[in-house]
């Protein structure tokens, strides 16, 4: 096996120094090319005009979203088989029976089962060349309120948090306890220290990354339950020391980051240029917010608080080279493409200016 993090790095970078990776001759992962690389999610079945509205738009990426009986070894060689025939690549399929697990972050019954199907996944991601892989370590969902609209009555999610229920893969989770007590931030921190260290190692041997996503949204508590450790910088930080593993990163949420606003500790400009630092800025959700908790509306990129031109030219100074989706977008006139050409075009752009910048900087 690689050897793993140094700790006294760790420690440094939690006094705000840069953390340096241990280097040895195998890694492992592979190593990514140069460049940020757009992709575009799609459901399980890879319709064909999704297809070719990903080589229309310039694209050479899909994300596509398994669960229930689709999230088989089968199904995931159908799925690299039908993406590649079209000339496109899949850089990851999510799988949202092991994305969020209640049972693993709350140590509930059919945990060790749960995390036995995660494992079983890792194994099968790397069967079919899949090397990265995003988890959510939340308990109780993702959280939002009744829709409402940003520009132009686009209809769009929205948090107020005296409404808000938490939903995942068809289960809401409601009412001030949503598992009918109060957990402790320690037993958050001791359940996710129990599975990362048994997932951590599979992730290795089979050379799959973990990048892990913020909790959504980054509210300290939320039904009874902690958001602790993936709601702000620190606890990222912690996070990683105690995964003490080359294959544990961070999936950066920018419109999770921005809806947690002074709450994560750092903005997100300086958490990106944080967790590139330590090598752990694997894959970018770029989306922009209304304001920060307790209310927001998700809206078009070019439209909330956030200065996503800023964000941008941060992840191409870093030489950030994983993946970039647009992930929500608000729902425009027309068909659910819509929304995804205009986010994804303006988002190609403000790409290929910032990378344009940075090599005529270096040349």
């Amino acid at each position: 096996m690689t050897p793993h993090w140094n700790r006294r790095a760790f420690l440094r970078t939690l006094a705000g120094a840069a953390l340096t990776p241990v280097v040895s001759a195998a890694r492992p992962y592979e190593e990514w090319a140069p460049g940020i690389k757009l992709s575009y999610q799609m459901p399980s079945d890879i319709p064909d005009e999704d297809l070719a509205f990903v080589k229309q738009m310039g694209l050479e990426y899909v994300s596509v979203w398994t669960g229930k009986d689709k999230a088989t070894l089968e199904n995931f060689k159908a799925i690299k088989h039908k993406v590649e025939s079209a000339g496109l690549k899949v850089w990851n399929i999510g799988n949202l029976n092991v994305h969020n697990m209640p049972e693993v972050t709350l140590n509930l019954p059919g945990r060790d089962r749960k995390i036995e199907e995660y494992k079983q996944n890792l194994r099968n991601l790397a069967a079919v060349g899949i090397r990265y892989t995003t988890y959510a370590h939340m308990g109780n969902g993702i959280w939002s309120s009744e829709r409402e609209t940003t520009r132009g009555g686009a209809p769009a999610r929205a948090f107020n948090q005296q409404t808000a229920k938490g939903y995942w893969d068809g289960q809401v989770f409601a009412g001030p306890l949503t598992h009918g007590r109060k957990y402790t931030n320690e037993e958050i921190w001791e359940n996710y220290t129990d599975f990362i260290r048994q997932v951590a190692p599979v992730a290795e041997e089979v050379g799959v990354r973990i990048g892990i996503h913020p909790d959504d949204p980054p509210v300290p508590e939320l039904g009874g339950v902690p958001r602790c450790i993936f709601s702000n910088y620190d606890g990222y930080v912690k996070a990683l020391e105690i995964a003490n593993s080359p294959n544990v990163g961070v999936c950066l949420c920018c419109g999770t980051w921005l809806e947690g606003g002074k709450h994560t500790g750092r903005d997100v400009v300086e958490a990106a240029r944080g967790f590139a630092k330590m090598g752990k800025l694997w894959k970018i959700h770029f989306r922009n917010v209304s304001a920060p908790i307790p209310h927001f509306v998700e809206t078009f990129v070019d439209d909330g608080y956030g200065d996503m031109w800023k964000i941008m030219k941060t992840l191409a100074e870093v030489d950030f080279r994983g993946i970039l989706i647009a992930d929500h977008v608000p729902q425009m006139v027309g068909d659910r493409r819509t929304s995804w050409a205009y986010n994804l075009g303006y988002i190609k752009a403000l790409k290929n200016r910032a990378e344009a910048e940075v090599r005529g900087r270096r040349s």
